[in-house]
C-alpha cells in the first residue's frame, strides 16, 4: 500500500476536475486565452495521473479508487470555486408592487445600478417590471435592495451578456 502515490493521484484528480469545472465556466463567458491555458494544464495533469494510475493496475487497484474520489471531489472543489468567483453577467428581472416601484427604481440608481422600467398588470393590481443588468458578484446586492422596499417582489435572473449599447457601469468600455 502506498499511501504518498495515492494522496498524489486524489489530489492531481482534484486539481484536474476543479480546472475542468473552470474551464467550462470561462469560456462560456467568452474568455477563450484563459479557456485554452486551463486545458493545457488539464491535459498535462491528466497525463501524469493517468499514467500512474494504470501502470501496474491490477497489482494496485485502490489506485482507481484515489482517481475516482479525487474526480469526485474536483468537481464540487470546482463548482464551488466557480460560484466564489461568479464570473459572467445577470440580467435580473424585479416584478415589483406599483406603489414601491419609484422607490426602488431611485434606491437602485441612487447604488449606481442601471434599471429599465416597463409597467406591467399583475392578478390584482399594477406592476413595475425592473430589469437590472449586473455582475453575478452584485446579484445579491440588487436582491436585498427590491426585497427590503417590496418583500413580495419576485425577482428572476437570467445569465446574460450584452451585445450592444446600453449604460452598464461594470463592463469595460472600448
Amino acid at each position: 500500500m502506498n499511501i504518498g502515490l495515492y494522496a498524489i493521484i486524489f489530489i492531481s484528480k482534484v486539481i484536474e476536475n476543479s480546472l475542468g469545472t473552470l474551464r467550462l465556466i470561462v469560456v462560456a463567458n467568452g474568455k477563450k486565452g484563459l479557456g485554452a491555458i486551463l486545458q493545457f494544464i488539464i491535459a498535462l495533469v491528466w497525463v501524469v495521473v493517468t499514467g500512474a494510475v494504470v501502470t501496474n493496475i491490477m497489482e494496485d487497484p485502490l489506485k482507481i479508487v484515489f482517481f475516482a474520489l479525487g474526480s469526485y471531489v474536483g468537481s464540487y472543489v470546482g463548482s464551488f470555486i466557480e460560484e466564489k468567483m461568479a464570473l459572467g453577467s445577470n440580467m435580473l428581472m424585479a416584478i415589483v408592487d406599483e406603489d414601491y416601484g419609484e422607490e426602488i427604481i431611485e434606491e437602485l440608481r441612487i447604488n449606481n445600478y442601471a434599471v429599465t422600467v416597463l409597467q406591467g398588470e399583475g392578478k390584482d393590481k399594477g406592476r413595475n417590471v425592473l430589469m437590472i443588468m449586473v455582475p453575478r458578484k452584485k446579484r445579491r446586492e440588487i436582491v436585498e435592495i427590491v426585497n427590503s422596499i417590496d418583500s413580495s417582489s419576485m425577482i428572476v435572473a437570467e445569465s446574460a451578456t450584452t451585445i450592444s449599447g446600453g449604460y452598464n457601469k461594470f463592463e469595460k468600455r472600448k
